[in-house]
C-alpha cells in the first residue's frame, strides 16, 4: 500500500546574492513562489504572517519556506516561525492545516438589544486588535490556534485597559525594530 505525503517537496534555492526571501507554496499549480524579499528578516517574518493569515482564510493550506544568508554568507533555509532563532532550519516546510475560526452566528437589528449585542461585539473587537498589535510588535505575526484561542481568552476575561498595558509589555520586550 503507497501512501503519499501532503507536504510539498523542497523550495528551490532562490536566485541572485543572498538575501532574505519567503516562497509559498501554491497547491493549484504545484509551484513555489516568492512571497516577500528583503536585506533584513523582520519586514520578510511579517509578510509571512500576513499571507498565512490569507491563505487560512480561504481555507487553503500554508507551506512556506525561509531563504537567506546563512553563516558564510551562501543561500541557507531556515525555520519561518517568527519566534525561531536566526539559524538555518532542520525542516524545510512547515504544512499547517488551516485554523477554523467562524464566529457561531450574527445578530438581526430587528432583535430586541441588537445596539447592545453589536457595541459588545465592537468592544470585543477593539480588545482583540489590541493584544494582536502587541503581539505583531513582539514579532508574533502568524497565530496558530491555541494562539487564536488564547487570545479570545483574554478578550473575553480582560478589560481594555489591562490589554493595552501587556500589549505595552509585549512591544517594550520586542525592542527596537532594527
Amino acid at each position: 500500500m503507497e501512501t503519499r505525503s501532503t507536504r510539498p517537496p523542497r523550495s528551490p534555492r532562490p536566485s541572485g546574492p543572498p538575501r532574505w526571501v519567503a516562497v509559498f507554496h501554491d497547491a493549484t499549480s504545484a509551484s513555489w513562489r516568492s512571497a516577500a524579499e528583503a536585506p533584513d528578516r523582520a519586514p520578510v517574518s511579517y509578510a509571512i504572517g500576513e499571507m498565512a493569515r490569507t491563505l487560512r482564510a480561504r481555507g487553503e493550506e500554508v507551506a512556506v519556506d525561509l531563504w537567506g544568508p546563512g553563516e558564510n554568507g551562501e543561500w541557507a533555509r531556515f525555520d519561518p516561525t517568527p519566534a525561531a532563532p536566526a539559524r538555518p532550519a532542520l525542516l524545510v516546510s512547515s504544512a499547517v492545516p488551516a485554523a477554523s475560526g467562524a464566529s457561531g452566528g450574527s445578530v438581526e437589528a430587528a432583535e430586541p438589544g441588537a445596539g447592545h449585542a453589536r457595541h459588545v461585539e465592537r468592544m470585543e473587537d477593539r480588545r482583540r486588535q489590541v493584544i494582536t498589535a502587541g503581539l505583531s510588535r513582539a514579532g508574533l505575526y502568524d497565530l496558530a490556534a491555541e494562539d487564536v484561542t488564547a487570545v479570545r481568552t483574554l478578550v473575553d476575561h480582560v478589560d481594555e485597559a489591562t490589554l493595552r498595558r501587556i500589549a505595552h509589555w509585549m512591544a517594550v520586550a520586542a525592542g527596537p525594530v532594527e
